[in-house]
């Protein structure tokens, strides 16, 4: 993260004693990326953190993924995943559908309104974008409060759960690493504050205010780690003696925060911009990016929807939260819809889109995008909503045409 915290009570100097009102010793955790030479938080517990007594596996949600080939553009219709009601049996980890996703990342979507399990993703950091609803995220670190528009960033073997508030059913659209996600290198100094360029802040950061201390004994928490299984994963579930959520003081660098899209400064020019100057966060092999209402090209010529483009290195996935999409009108696209437009072929606005945006001066749109640099399979989820048809919405017809 870009800067330290310093949450509930910390002995004065580290690595050295610190003592609970009876007298016995807390235990302190050094959580920390890279082995020791990274970002990193220091925990400190009233039990034991590596304790537990009783361990047996956890069968992963369909993790299996198939080619996209032939090679063609796709529209993934997402809010066909989760009809009616079924949203009340479902919680926003357990109850995840794969979309799509590679070695390097799986982007999957879930709607629910059932408290997640204790959890925590051993394979690495997660971004998990707040399409609908509101949620009280609950983490060893202390808890979040999140809503509609919300990134919410989660460090590697964070013990955290998803407890959906209100009355709307919780949309979440998740963004799992297999490296660490953090904000953009080029945003940042090199000791790690946001620099004047940048198009969001420290300020705009929340992360725990408090520690959340609970009680409890055998808590059951959900693992998902590295194994033999599909996408070489696996799950098991842990039975600690004490709760996990003992952690009476931690500060350091690292820790799960949220973000909120309005909080994004866009960066507009005279001519149409690159999708780079949208990015919010990076991955191993894979960028972030979001695209939010915005003053359009001023250039008494420009063209204010974007230019075709073929994606040499990478596969272009747009998720379109909200608003109208100028260069998609006509191909069927709409909120809650996906366009996956993969490396190797060109896309662009659909036909009329170039006419139809000169003179324009504003977008109303909410997009949030991710560009892998592997291709990227398609999960169950994709498969299952996958229109058949918006690879053609270029030429107008279809191959039995």
């Amino acid at each position: 993260m870009a800067f330290y915290r310093q949450v509930g009570e910390v002995p004065p100097k580290r690595h050295t004693q610190f003592r609970r009102p009876d007298g016995g010793l807390y235990f302190e955790e050094l959580v920390g990326e890279e082995g020791f030479s990274s970002d990193s938080s220091l925990l400190y517990h009233r039990g034991v953190p590596s304790a537990i007594v009783d361990a047996r596996p956890w069968e992963l949600p369909d993790q299996s993924l198939t080619p996209n080939a032939p090679l063609v553009p796709r529209h993934l219709k997402l809010h066909d995943l989760f009809p009616g009601e079924e949203h009340k049996a479902v919680d926003a980890v357990t109850g995840r559908r794969l979309v799509l996703g590679n070695g390097d990342v799986r982007i999957s979507y879930a709607v629910s309104s059932l408290p997640s399990p204790y959890y925590r993703n051993a394979t690495g950091d997660e971004c998990v974008y707040v399409e609908r609803g509101a949620a009280t995220v609950e983490t060893v670190f202390g808890a979040l409060t999140v809503g509609q528009g919300d990134y919410v960033l989660i460090p590697r073997t964070t013990t955290h759960r998803w407890i959906p508030t209100g009355d709307e059913p919780l949309r979440t659209y998740a963004i799992e690493a297999n490296s660490h996600i953090a904000p953009p290198k080029r945003y940042l100094s090199r000791y790690g504050q946001f620099l004047e360029h940048a198009p969001y802040c420290e300020r705009d950061l929340r992360g725990p205010a408090e520690p959340l201390l609970a009680e409890g004994t055998d808590v059951e928490v959900y693992v998902k780690h590295r194994g033999n299984g599909p996408g070489g994963l696996a799950g098991t579930v842990h039975v600690l003696p004490e709760h996990p959520f003992d952690v009476v003081g931690w500060d350091g660098h690292l820790y799960p925060y949220a973000f909120n899209i309005a909080d994004y400064e866009p960066i507009t020019g005279r001519v149409h911009q690159p999708p780079p100057v949208h990015q919010v966060f990076e991955g191993h092999n894979f960028v972030i990016c979001n695209f939010v209402p915005r003053k359009v090209d001023y250039h008494p010529l420009a063209v204010p929807v974007p230019y075709y483009h073929s994606n040499v290195d990478s596969d272009e996935i747009m998720f379109y939260v909200d608003g109208d999409y100028e260069a998609r009108k006509g191909s069927g696209i709409g909120k809650g819809s996906i366009s996956v437009h993969p490396g190797g072929h060109s896309h662009g606005p659909q036909p009329g889109a170039v006419e139809r945006s000169l003179g324009v001066e504003y977008f109303d749109e909410l997009a949030v995008m991710v560009d892998t640099f592997r291709p990227l399979d398609l999960g169950e989820a994709g498969l299952a909503v996958d229109d058949g048809k918006y690879a053609w919405t270029w030429s107008g017809r279809g191959p039995s045409a």
